[in-house]
């Protein structure tokens, strides 16, 4: 209502109310599907039957206070949809988040406050200022076929003197961007000298990672050479060592006893279900079965055995933080591809296969991983193109005449141009963040996290290659290519209007993937269903258990980052744009508190290491704003501005590196005065042996753990081996 009263007149208003049917009607739909799915939500939350899905952290943790746990008795207060949950996520405050999900939980909270924030400010300027300007810029009313070109940098006449508050407004959205990332990174960077002292008692202070180790030539073995190497050149604070074997044979044997306990459970209980006694002999033989796996698991955990299958990677561990950071962070080894050393990762963060692999052949890894990604990338042009296609009505009716029947149907127009191919566009990307973390696994990452962030990194740039360049391009361009071939002199025009004429799809693929996308994300229908189809199937009358799941960072923040980045992109050209952003942000940073508290639980944490991923993303947003603002300028024939903008740029870039000389060698290492500091502490508070101790146990390897098979009064669960 606002932007038909802007028009000078009726005609006017008419032509603006046609271009902005599409986004009006995807905007309806999706406002329609998030009221729909907030509301089942908000149902749902409120059954005891779905509190493993809906309650499925506080349930693991052992919570008490379950939500809403005083609705177990019927009443019809549980049919009516309340909002608690908003206003309970409202209410959480940044210290209890620290507290009890840990530093990364924090950082993925503030980066919804960030956008909150920076696009809150930039949707106040740009509205204000910039939205008239651009609207009143024309000598005459707009006739673009482009349904927010009225609104975009598009309408100001070349040459315009106008275009100089264009740059003005450049200059503020990225010195504020900069602002917010500085203070963001600083106070992050505190935070995780913090939380690296809270967690003083964790193992992997005082662990190191050691890979390839060469052969004692004297016992022809690795494991005292482990010994002999650090009791020599690190005598003071080196304290023991956990060599690696090669457990695959032994990992089958474990599948398999795990295995067969499950049949054995399953077996018993409908053997009470149903309460036959012709089930008896079927699990006595199954468990005599298991009781033979035990002793040959106990004969291949014999040392005589695996001795021989032992890898050269090690876990070794030091008295104090201060040996650990300088065995760690220094060349042990005159050749540099021996006795490679890291900081360990948590014992619960490692991944123990990939452990096996060769430190040598992790490089012939990530390029095959890289190829495999960038043919995934490749591979999709496909659907995004025609996505496109269908996104622009008038080629679509060019290349597929059958096409024209959408307009018998009233309405049916904008549907299929408006909603559709953000629809089509978000469920083809879908898959791609699980297909990249499937690749990520294969390239030999020691630990989740360090897969977890190639995984972002890989869907990050995935997303902007393809749904945003490739969405531009073939929007906004190839349907042109024809006509600029023709009229080679009026390139520069079309290409000016390049980047504005898709704001309306980006318009309606952030609604789309914001009030639909969250919206699911908080209902979790698959999970719905598959739990609704379990408990009516094969785990009919059995105790239900809850759905335990860690934060999906490598999902959810690059399309956080990807739908930041058409918004700074978009800040100059189309400020109308910008509310959306901050409606999108809101949205999401209620669900993900929600899903924080309720849902989600911890499983390693980094100390704030996702936040140099998340400046370089918003880093790659300001820098390429302000290399879309210089052709625009220059398309514009406003070549002063044009280049008062390469300064901006480079004071970006020296930006970005000073933070990165400032800030990430402190997120990448660990500093040796933080360590003796906290080394200080555990003497003045007495837990250095305690700390240790702890240490010493803490990376046994799975497979020499003790399993509990359920063969009570037998040795087949105890393992021979212990941490050495």
């Amino acid at each position: 209502f606002y932007l038909l009263l802007l028009c000078k007149n009726e005609k006017g208003r008419e032509e603006i109310k046609m271009k902005l049917e599409s986004v009006v009607v995807s905007a309806a739909i999706n406002f329609g599907l998030a009221i729909f799915i907030l509301s089942l939500f908000a149902l749902l939350k409120k059954q005891p039957f779905y509190a493993p899905i809906y309650y499925a952290r506080r349930f693991y943790l052992g919570h008490r206070n379950v939500p809403d746990s005083d609705h177990r008795s019927f009443s019809f207060r549980r049919l009516l949809p309340e909002i608690d949950w908003i206003f309970r996520a409202v209410r959480v405050t940044e210290e209890e988040i620290l507290q009890n999900c840990g530093l990364d939980v924090l950082v993925f909270v503030r980066l919804f406050k960030f956008g909150i924030r920076f696009f809150l400010v930039c949707s106040i300027v740009g509205l204000l200022v910039l939205l008239p300007l651009n609207y009143t810029g024309s000598n005459g009313p707009n006739t673009s076929s482009h349904s927010m070109d009225a609104f975009t940098i598009s309408n100001i006449s070349r040459g315009s003197d106008r275009l100089w508050v264009h740059f003005s407004f450049l200059c503020f959205v990225s010195c504020y961007g900069m602002y917010l990332l500085y203070k963001e990174y600083n106070d992050i960077f505190i935070k995780r000298i913090q939380q690296i002292c809270n967690r003083r008692c964790e193992p992997e202070q005082f662990t190191i990672l050691v890979r390839e180790i060469p052969f004692c030539n004297e016992h022809n073995i690795r494991g005292c050479n482990v010994d002999h190497f650090f009791s020599k050149h690190h005598p003071y604070s080196y304290q023991s060592f956990e060599i690696l074997y090669d457990g695959k044979h032994l990992d089958k044997l474990l599948c398999q006893a795990k295995s067969l306990t499950k049949k054995i459970e399953d077996l018993r209980h409908l053997s009470a279900l149903k309460k036959h006694s012709r089930y008896d002999a079927k699990i006595e033989q199954l468990e005599d079965m298991l009781q033979t796996l035990g002793r040959e698991i106990r004969r291949v955990q014999c040392r005589m055995t695996i001795e021989q299958k032992e890898l050269p990677v090690a876990f070794v561990t030091f008295s104090s933080r201060w040996g650990t950071v300088l065995a760690a962070q220094s060349q042990q080894h005159t050749n540099p591809l021996l006795w490679i050393t890291e900081m360990a990762p948590e014992p619960r963060d490692v991944i123990w296969q990939n452990l096996a692999i060769q430190y040598r052949h992790l490089p012939l890894y990530r390029i095959v991983i890289l190829v495999a990604a960038s043919l995934l990338t490749i591979f999709f042009v496909l659907p995004v193109t025609a996505v496109q296609g269908i996104a622009k009505y008038e080629r679509l009716k060019k290349w597929f005449p059958p096409a024209m029947a959408v307009d018998l149907i009233p309405g049916l127009r904008s549907i299929v141009t408006g909603y559709l191919p953000s629809a089509i566009l978000n469920g083809f990307i879908y898959i791609v963040p699980f297909a990249m973390i499937g690749l990520a696994r294969l390239a030999g990452y020691i630990s989740r996290s360090k897969k977890d962030l190639n995984a972002c990194n890989m869907v990050f740039y995935f997303l902007v290659g393809n749904v945003f360049f490739l969405s531009l391009l073939s929007g906004s361009l190839l349907d042109q290519l024809g006509e600029s071939f023709s009229h080679p002199k009026d390139i520069p025009n079309r290409l000016a209007s390049a980047v504005s004429s898709q704001a309306d799809f980006f318009v309606t693929y952030i609604l789309t993937n914001g009030l639909a996308g969250f919206s699911l994300e908080i209902l979790q229908p698959g999970l719905l269903l598959w739990d609704t189809l379990k408990f009516y199937t094969w785990d009919r009358g059995k105790k239900k258990h809850p759905y335990v799941y860690s934060l999906p960072y490598y999902r959810i923040v690059p399309f956080v980052a990807l739908c930041m980045l058409i918004g700074i992109v978009y800040a100059v050209v189309s400020p109308l744009l910008l509310p959306f952003l901050v409606g999108y942000f809101l949205l999401g940073y209620a669900v993900f508190i929600n899903q924080i508290e309720d849902v989600y639980i911890t499983t390693y944490e980094t100390c704030g290491l996702y936040w140099p991923y998340i400046h370089h993303y918003i880093i790659v947003a300001i820098i390429l704003m302000q290399v879309t603002m210089i052709g625009l300028f220059g398309l514009k024939a406003k070549p002063s501005a044009s280049f008062s903008v390469i300064p901006l740029m480079v004071i970006t870039i020296l930006f970005n590196e000073y933070c990165k000389i400032r800030f990430l060698p402190t997120f990448n290492q660990v500093s040796v005065q933080d360590a003796k500091n906290n080394d200080d502490l555990d003497k003045k508070d007495r837990l250095e042996e305690e700390n240790v101790r702890k240490a010493l146990d803490a990376y046994s390897p799975p497979c020499l753990r003790p399993l509990d098979l359920g063969l009570e009064g037998t040795s087949s669960t105890k393992p021979f081996l212990s941490p050495t």
